[in-house]
């Protein structure tokens, strides 16, 4: 993401990039500090200033800064260099906090980029939502019909269980001898 947007600088992203940028850290929806910066075209420590000016406008439950295993847990997952990098853990911003920005950046590009942010949280809400209603009707379903349909019950819940992060090898395999 980083790539597209500092060759462009458009203001217009596709909804897919900003949602990518939305993690889940201590059960919030929350974007990083580097990401909204790259968003809203402006340096990190630029943005985090604005921040530290604006201390007050900015609460726990609207931005926190990641503890030293969430930063590394987070940047093993997403396969990062140890090589330069931050100095410092990075700040992480809730939806308010995202909102709250928009008072503390005054750019135009930051107004554009703060209603597509809104937009994807409010987009990635509906999906959440979405999927909880599907798992409530499927519920009810079973209640009505139980035992009728039980096996095609169990086979839907299989597909619904996320696949392991491993991946399988493609190929033949020798038999195991017992």
């Amino acid at each position: 993401m980083e790539k597209i947007i500092k060759k462009t600088n458009a203001i217009k992203l596709p909804m897919e990039e900003i949602q990518r940028c939305i993690l889940f850290i201590r059960d919030e929806k929350v974007i990083l500090d580097t990401h909204l910066a790259i968003l809203y075209g402006v340096q990190t420590k630029v943005l985090v200033q604005a921040v530290k000016r604006n201390k007050n406008r900015f609460p726990s439950d609207f931005m926190f800064q990641l503890s030293q295993e969430e930063f590394k847990d987070l940047k093993s997952q997403s396969v990062t260099s140890n090589r330069g990098g931050r100095r410092t853990l990075p700040y992480v911003f809730t939806e308010q906090g995202v909102a709250m920005l928009s008072s503390v950046l005054h750019s135009s590009q930051a107004i554009q980029v703060n209603i597509e942010i809104m937009r994807a949280f409010v987009r990635l809400r509906a999906l959440i939502g979405s999927h909880k209603e599907l798992y409530r009707n499927l519920q009810d379903l079973e209640k009505k019909y139980d035992g009728q349909f039980k096996v095609v019950f169990e086979a839907i819940h299989q597909l619904m269980i996320p696949l392991p992060s491993e991946q399988r090898s493609i190929g033949f395999h020798p038999w195991e001898v017992d």
